[in-house]
């Protein structure tokens, strides 16, 4: 496989609905109302797991471009205080963001000066190689899980 046919698959894996629905779909129709309501057995929201996936994915893209990165506090800075949204436009704003730093995770894996296997400058050995998978592999976890409350909640078609 060449380089550039790494870069391309890597960056298609970052919005991947070959073998699950993307980001996109599972957030599409979800009453407003139901966005902060949990059901027996799982213990988060669609909204906390909405966050979660925003603030890790920018923890990630922040640390592959930020010499100046600070890491975060597990699990505080991850998940979000509250199990609804804010405000009725925090839904739309949280997927907005998502999408745009998936757009610059994708620009990182299509860019041809950054090389893949090295070591990230001010990292302690990860590559940026492993953190698009790292990200890919994480976002693909939680979308499961917004399906599994979908359905329980019965709002999956």
């Amino acid at each position: 496989m060449s380089d550039q046919a790494l870069r391309e698959q890597l960056a298609r894996l970052l919005r991947w609905e070959d073998a699950h629905p993307g980001l996109e779909r599972i957030v599409e129709g979800v009453p407003p109302g139901q966005w902060g309501v949990s059901t027996a057995g799982l213990p988060y929201t669609l909204w906390q797991l909405l966050e979660h996936l925003r603030l890790s994915q920018y923890d990630i893209l922040d640390f592959c471009r930020n010499p100046g990165y600070r890491e975060q506090q597990w699990p505080d800075d991850y998940w979000p205080k509250a199990g609804s949204p804010p405000g009725p436009d925090a839904v739309a704003k949280s997927v907005a963001a998502f999408r745009k730093d998936r757009e610059t995770l994708e620009a990182i894996a299509l860019d041809p000066s950054a090389d893949l296997f090295a070591p990230i400058p001010h990292g302690t050995g990860q590559t940026y190689l492993r953190e698009l998978l790292l990200v890919a592999d994480h976002t693909a976890y939680h979308l499961g899980q917004m399906v599994v409350l979908r359905r329980a909640l019965g709002i999956w078609d």
